[in-house]
């Protein structure tokens, strides 16, 4: 079952989970929480600006890349949780940029940087699979389909 290419619903708990405790767990948990819910890819995420999440409105605007649909998504009350958890640690890094994800180096968050965090948090949740970000985004669709979402198109968002 390694070529499973997405996580399960309690897979994607124990890699949020993993992140508990460790130096970036605000940043993170949240980063991994919008890659879920909203199936971004690693770029949208990583790309995400602040302008982007509007907490007072609980929206997500997410410009979709590779042709993909720009839409807005409701923001429920787990996100909007983690969400202002993160917002207030960043504002403490007093970064220069406007972007929602930064690094420790106040930067935007890198993709790499991206990747090995999942690929780590993976590890340490004892996951049965190399996780890695694509696979918080089908983890998205299958959580869909699993709530009985119609109209999915493979490669085309449904919601």
């Amino acid at each position: 079952m390694h070529d499973r290419k997405h996580l399960v619903s309690a897979e994607i708990d124990k890699l949020i989970d993993a992140a508990k405790g460790s130096r970036n767990a605000a940043r993170d948990r949240c980063f991994l929480l919008l890659m879920f819910k909203h199936g971004l890819r690693v770029s949208e995420a990583c790309g995400l600006k602040l302008s982007q999440v509007d907490t007072e409105s609980r929206v997500l605007h997410v410009k979709r890349l590779k042709a993909g649909l720009s839409t807005t998504h409701p923001l429920r009350g787990d996100e909007l949780r983690v969400i202002k958890t993160w917002l207030s640690e960043r504002t403490k890094m007093k970064p220069e940029t406007d972007a929602f994800f930064i690094s420790e180096r106040r930067g935007p968050l890198s993709r790499k940087t991206a990747w090995v965090m999942i690929r780590d948090y993976g590890k340490l949740a004892d996951l049965p699979v190399d996780a890695h970000p694509h696979m918080l985004r089908h983890a998205c669709g299958f959580a869909l389909a699993d709530q009985g979402v119609h109209g999915c198109v493979r490669g085309r968002r449904c919601r």
